[in-house]
């Protein structure tokens, strides 16, 4: 049974093949078109799936968009009516897009399959499904995981009308048991305050998480009191008096304004003490409210295990709360958490409750360590590069491996690209930016010459799972940079009193352990687990590392600049480093300096991003 799951639309268009329950292929759009979130009909991921499985369109059963049109459509108009005549202007900016394109997306998707399969005598609506939203999501975090039973709590801005909702899995089964509905959102909470302290909705809740451990949850209680009302059991109601994400196309209005001392941030000016105190407090608030969810969750169902997915799932600082408050006995989150995600949920969905396909539980879990992309054969890189005039060297494999080791010892950032393309927003050592975290001053210079990006923004470390414990206080999996958690008492460097006394963002220069490059002020890291079974490569790298330096960890960030996707191809790797301070990038077994590189080819995208 071969069953393609599509997310599209709306943003993080991706495309994932299901054969037979196992997840095959999966990409996202933005991969291939360089644009950012790109939210069109993912084409590009659609051939790249085929083209892996060796599949022609029709050899296809079915195909399943991860969330239902009509629904989401009611919601538009219900809020509207119920708010009427304040939410005109929404309305009627959203009511062409809706007529023309999203309210008859059958036909539309239909068309688009058509359009790219000409020949394939295929009837693509007698083969097109639609899943909820919600359970997208909750079937991407189920099916995949290591559990024959598990609940499933998913939260993201909002899907046709649910926000945040509980399902149950055993087996091959899986049901949505309770649900909390638009305009009460934990997403749209984080997402509001993500507009107010002047970041891009939708991509710069990051960037606010990143921000929370320079400032503290000062207005937390402020927004208990005002914005959001929980429940012991985790429930909650937002009053929409503050917020304009029903009505208007702002996501806060001026009574939200008043409530926190001024306007919101302009974007790109400086960040000040308001906006770090603002990020500490929805985050505190959001991992109040998460807690709260779990317990709730534990005590309805009696469940030992608990999948994650939504965009919420993201935040792994919250993920991190959740795993040391011990409330359920295994925490296994989506890496694709997000829209992206839902095409494996939708094709899981279809394969396991439509199509009654039996499910196997895998040891680990099936995302295949979500290395899920293209991947290239070492002639056709050599090829590439030599058509993208790249001066390099061909090594055997132990050679490359043991110079990048030797160039991360002194000092040099790496791009390293290698293998399947990860699945989900998160580089996992596939297409990578690598370097020393021993070194105190390489946070501040990958982001400001190499991601060209805020200087605050934290790196997470890249260890071997069999040395984490050592290093980090956790002790399990997290494969996929999902968990938070504290380098190891013995590895830290407590600050002075002085040093603690430093304001904001000036704490960024303080040394705060024997890897400060990717601990942050709080001594937190965003641990990535690196298993020698779902990526040897990258494990037999930091192993080298280790024995040069005594250090089993890595600084990991995703191998893109500030306003693009991370690279998929070759080439993208290559004019990557052209447009940035990479000293070195490794492709396959081709090593490439950037002082022996063609000067004329060098890229400027430092201003070309400044101001996205």
């Amino acid at each position: 049974m071969r069953v393609l799951g599509i997310s599209a639309y709306y943003h993080d268009a991706a495309a994932c093949l299901v054969v037979d329950g196992d997840i095959v292929a999966a990409a996202q759009e933005e991969r291939f078109t360089r644009k950012k979130h790109d939210a069109g009909f993912p084409q590009h991921a659609i051939d790249y799936c085929l083209a892996h499985a060796g599949l022609k369109p029709q050899d296809i059963d079915q195909v399943v968009f991860y969330d239902k049109p009509f629904l989401k459509f009611e919601r538009l108009l219900e809020t509207y009516l119920a708010f009427a005549p304040r939410g005109f202007r929404s309305f009627a900016t959203s009511l062409p897009v809706w007529l023309k394109d999203k309210l008859f997306q059958k036909s539309v998707i239909t068309r688009a399959l058509e359009g790219q399969f000409p020949d394939s005598g295929v009837d693509w609506s007698t083969r097109l499904m639609f899943s909820e939203h919600h359970l997208s999501h909750a079937a991407s975090a189920f099916f995949p995981s290591p559990f024959e039973e598990a609940a499933v709590l998913t939260m993201d801005g909002v899907g046709e009308w649910t926000t945040t909702s509980l399902a149950i899995g055993r087996g091959n089964d899986l049901s949505v048991h309770k649900e909390i509905h638009f305009p009460h959102s934990l997403g749209l909470l984080y997402s509001a305050i993500t507009y107010y302290t002047g970041f891009k909705v939708n991509s710069g809740e990051y960037k606010v998480m990143g921000l929370a451990p320079y400032g503290e949850p000062r207005y937390a209680q402020t927004m208990l009191d005002h914005l959001i009302d929980v429940k012991e059991d985790g429930s909650f109601w937002l009053d929409m008096q503050y917020f304009n994400y029903c009505t208007g196309l702002t996501m806060t209005n001026e009574r939200f304004d008043a409530l926190f001392g001024g306007p919101p941030r302009k974007p790109e000016s400086t960040l000040t003490q308001r906006e770090m105190d603002l990020a500490a407090s929805v985050q505190a608030v959001t991992e109040e409210v998460v807690i709260r969810l779990a317990r709730g969750i534990r005590k309805s169902t009696g469940l030992n295990n608990l999948c994650l997915a939504g965009g919420v799932a993201l935040n792994c600082v919250a993920n991190g709360k959740l795993l040391r408050a011990n409330v359920f006995d295994r925490i296994w989150v989506q890496p694709a958490a997000g829209d992206a995600g839902g095409a494996v949920g939708a094709a899981l969905a279809a394969t396991h409750l439509a199509l009654k396909q039996p499910r196997t539980v895998r040891a680990g879990d099936g995302m295949h360590g979500s290395y899920l992309g293209p991947s290239y054969a070492q002639d056709d890189i050599e090829r590439r590069l030599k058509a993208a005039g790249a001066v390099f060297d061909t090594l055997s494999q132990d050679d490359m491996i043991d110079c990048t080791a030797r160039a991360l010892a002194e000092g040099k950032a790496v791009g390293w690209h290698q293998g399947r393309m990860e699945f989900g927003p998160r580089a996992l050592g596939g297409r990578s930016i690598i370097a020393d975290p021993r070194s105190p001053s390489v946070q501040k210079q990958l982001n400001l010459k190499v991601k060209y990006r805020e200087s605050f923004r934290p790196f997470a470390p890249s260890v071997l799972r069999e040395d984490v414990s050592e290093w980090f206080d956790i002790d399990t999996d997290s494969p996929y940079m999902l968990m938070v958690a504290d380098v190891a008492k013995a590895k830290q460097k407590p600050m002075t009193a002085e040093q603690q006394a430093l304001f904001g963002i000036d704490k960024l220069n303080v040394p705060r352990s024997d890897i400060p490059a990717v601990t942050h002020v709080d001594y937190s890291a965003r641990i990535q687990t690196v298993h020698a079974d779902t990526n040897p490569l990258y494990h037999r790298l930091i192993s080298r590392f280790k024995a040069l330096t005594g250090c089993p960890v890595l600084v990991n960030t995703s191998f893109n600049v500030r306003g693009e996707p991370i690279v998929s191809t070759p080439e993208d790797a290559f004019r990557c480093l052209m447009g940035s301070e990479i000293d070195l990038l490794v492709v396959g077994n081709c090593v490439l300096e950037k002082s022996r590189q063609d000067p004329a080819l060098k890229l400027d995208y430092k201003n070309a991003y400044e101001l996205d």
